[in-house]
């Protein structure tokens, strides 16, 4: 049996009394004041069209208060792609670089401390817009600009250290009271915005001519250049350029490139590893083929496929030949067609950028001999570039591997670090 320890039990009505008396005495404290979060919005900005490189661009932007208490002081900041660039150097601002990642290319950022009140309801504009200017090769660029009440942290991607600005600072000054419709188009605290300038870019294809006798195998390196001036960005998840690849009849694919898909036995299309490209960057696809049989004078063609490219106005190297000569009096074996030994070509960001294309590699036989440079030996006319026959598959093979180290395929599902948060 349990027993309880003696004393006297309290009557009910007294723990009732102590209760109420308990609940009464909470009640009468008084309440603690919790401080409202600021709300702050960013206008939509509106898109700018007919940049000319070389020129500047202003970015005109507004800020409101949404909330209802006065914030004292506020961190303007904006970010620019790499065909812009930051007129401007505003004194209260910190100037950096944000490395490429997520398949996001490299970015100039401005962090600009605000020291001073932004009254509620009231709507406030900087005394001049944010000065930019177009670089030479900018086309298809982006701004950003976001307002926040703590001062923003710095990028993750990394990049460069903080350089401060050397000018005047940036001030907000008061247009007006906000209407509802100011406070619908001020709903986010960052905003975007396209600047499209007047500039060109040459996209340009290589192919290859390959010398073998049925049985061989040959390797065909396809390659896709920009000849700038301009780069060329496209929207995030879409590849900066397709290019399509028809087998030469009478050979089979042994192994594609990882950037490319079949359409059927004898038509691959191939994509980038990033959605831009850089002047003087591209892609190299070296496409492993079997010489099933001899067909006279066998030509596939490569040429450009999926979004138009109304910037390119060069269509001369828009398309190119993969010629097969089969039974020429080589001594079999393996040969390899494309760029010459020690050549590359890179997507993506020229500094920082997050893909790189594979190296090729060629070889010599009696039509002549491709053993330097980084470009593709031309043939008798046309994009073509003329290679032999030479034991280089292992080489083809790292350079393949090397490729897909450098940068993923677009078509693949990427995951990225912080899936969860």
């Amino acid at each position: 049996m349990t027993h309880t320890l003696p004393g006297r039990r309290l009557p009910r009505a007294a723990v009732g009394v102590l209760a109420a008396a308990t609940l009464t005495g909470l009640a009468s404290l008084p309440a603690v004041a919790v401080a409202a979060e600021p709300d702050l919005g960013i206008g939509q900005l509106a898109p700018i069209t007919g940049a000319q490189p070389g020129s500047g661009v202003d970015v005109p932007f507004s800020v409101l208060n949404k909330g209802t208490e006065e914030v004292g002081k506020v961190w303007v900041s904006y970010t620019v792609t790499s065909g812009l660039a930051a007129a401007d150097s505003y004194g209260n601002c910190m100037y950096s670089t944000e490395s490429s990642a997520d398949e996001e290319p490299e970015k100039a950022v401005a962090v600009c401390a605000v020291d001073q009140p932004l009254k509620p309801g009231v709507l406030y504009v900087p005394e001049q817009p944010i000065g930019l200017k177009a670089q030479d090769s900018a086309l298809y660029d982006k701004v950003r600009v976001s307002i926040d009440s703590t001062e923003p942290g710095p990028s993750d991607n990394g990049g460069s250290d903080p350089v401060p600005g050397t000018g005047a600072p940036l001030k907000l000054v008061e247009k007006g009271p906000a209407t509802d419709a100011d406070r619908a188009n001020h709903g986010e605290a960052s905003s975007s915005a396209d600047v499209t300038a007047v500039n060109t870019a040459d996209f340009a294809l290589t192919g290859a001519r390959l010398k073998g006798e049925v049985g061989d195998k040959v390797t065909a390196s396809v390659k896709f250049v920009n000849d700038g001036p301009a780069w060329v960005y496209r929207e995030l998840g879409q590849g900066a350029a397709t290019v399509d690849v028809r087998i030469p009849p009478g050979t089979s694919v042994v192994k594609a490139h990882d950037y490319c898909s079949p359409v059927t036995k004898t038509h691959y299309t191939c994509g980038t590893s990033q959605s831009w490209v850089n002047p003087g960057r591209g892609e190299t696809y070296p496409f492993v083929l079997r010489i099933d049989k001899a067909v006279e004078g066998a030509t596939g063609k490569v040429s450009f496929a999926g979004a138009a490219r109304p910037f390119d106005e060069n269509a001369a190297n828009d398309t190119a030949d993969l010629v097969v000569d089969a039974g020429a009096g080589t001594t079999g074996g393996s040969s390899t067609g494309g760029s010459t030994s020690g050549g590359s070509s890179t997507g993506g960001s020229a500094t920082g950028g997050s893909s790189t294309a594979g190296s090729t590699t060629g070889g010599s036989a009696s039509g002549g001999s491709t053993t330097g440079g980084a470009d593709p030996q031309t043939a008798t006319g046309g994009n073509l570039a003329a290679t032999g026959s030479s034991s280089s598959l292992p080489l083809v093979g790292a350079s393949a591997a090397a490729l897909v180290a450098g940068g993923g395929i677009f078509y693949a599902v990427r995951k990225r670090a912080a899936a969860v948060k």
